[in-house]
């Protein structure tokens, strides 16, 4: 019988040994899967989910980029990583335009406190975008090479339906095991392709909707952080235990627990006093931050247009001429209008004093 090429080495890859680059996949537009071994045969030791980070000879000088590793250490003999390249990119452009198989680099790692290994549950919901896909691919397919049935829900939001890398992969997965559910939202259809999924950004409903048991699962999260900030305050007003929720933006990898930024989102908390100026009928009135716009409207015998009331339709949409809100909506209103000062007042929270116009 033929020796094959890897030897099962019997220490892991260490990063004083450069990486071979072994196969690279295009996955769409501007993304692409890079494929590393170890020249010697070593294995790959690492957990699901965390990161690698490539010394990369662009012009100018080297760069280091830290990259997910998308690939699962349960399938050791190589380590994968799948790159996007965003505007401005130089390291991950120079990967896309001059990193082919048999070029070797250097790499430092595995790193990064990003990974289901850490939060054992009986239970997970991933909620990833764009290429915030990566480390949930690595732990989707480790639970699948565990051998147990895993219980997830994959949630993930791209601009279309051909920008989701891992798409087939993760749909052959699902096919084969009824405990993988896959949630897909985009922002836009495919030109002349049928997308009979989600549609629209994240909001709570829809979360409600792919999840109806959320608040029993454990959750990760990956993503600009925009979009991952908006995943906290929908948990947040939903009433999620944050203790159970973790996140990685792909673009800061956290490599140890004491570099792990603090979450200092802004809240509503309950008992901390507010008050509300309503502009046009001259009432000023005295709330709790924990209160809605509307909700104190009606209160000052002041009447606001009002359907859902949970951030939907729109109908309560008022201009805030100063001061803050919290507002959590659900698609109700655009980032135009918000920018122009717009909120809707039935999802929306004073914090301190603020003056709108009813």
């Amino acid at each position: 019988m033929g020796k094959t090429r890897a030897n099962w080495s019997a220490e892991p890859w260490k990063d004083s040994e450069l990486l071979e680059c072994a196969m690279v996949v295009p996955e769409n537009d501007d993304t692409a899967s890079f494929t590393f071994r170890a020249p010697s045969g070593a294995w790959f030791d690492y957990q699901p989910g965390q990161f690698i980070t490539l010394d990369l000879p662009v012009p100018g000088g080297n760069v280091q980029r830290t990259y997910t590793i998308s690939s699962s250490p349960s399938r050791p003999l190589s380590i994968t990583v799948t790159v996007k390249a965003q505007a401005g990119s130089i390291g991950t452009r120079w990967m896309l335009d001059h990193l082919k198989p048999g070029v070797k680099i250097k790499a430092y790692g595995p790193n990064g406190i990003f990974t289901s290994h850490k939060h054992p549950a009986k239970k997970y919901l991933f909620i990833s975008a764009g290429s915030g896909i990566t480390p949930m691919m690595s732990m989707t397919t480790w639970a699948w090479d565990s051998g147990q049935m895993p219980d997830i829900v994959f949630v993930h939001a791209a601009k279309r339906p051909s920008e989701i890398i891992f798409r087939e992969r993760l749909e052959q997965f699902a096919n084969r095991v009824p405990g993988l559910q896959l949630r897909f939202t985009v922002e836009e259809a495919d030109p002349f392709r049928v997308w009979p999924g989600y549609k629209g950004r994240l909001s709570q409903i829809m979360l409600g909707l792919m999840a109806p048991d959320y608040l029993d699962r454990e959750v990760f999260c990956c993503g600009p952080e925009p979009f991952m900030q908006a995943v906290r305050e929908m948990l947040q007003s939903l009433g999620y235990d944050m203790s159970h929720y973790h996140q990685e933006s792909f673009g800061m990898a956290v490599a140890t627990e004491a570099d792990a930024p603090v979450l200092d989102d802004v809240s509503p908390v309950e008992g901390a006093k507010a008050e509300i100026t309503f502009t046009a009928s001259g009432v000023t009135t005295a709330c709790g931050e924990t209160d809605t716009v509307l909700a104190v409207a009606k209160r000052s015998g002041l009447n606001i247009p009002s359907g859902c009331t949970f951030g939907l339709c729109g109908t309560c949409k008022v201009k805030k001429t100063a001061g803050e809100v919290h507002m959590v909506h659900n698609g109700g209103i655009s980032d135009d209008d918000i920018a122009e000062g717009y909120i809707l007042a039935c999802c929306s929270h004073p914090m301190g004093a603020i003056s709108v116009e009813v």
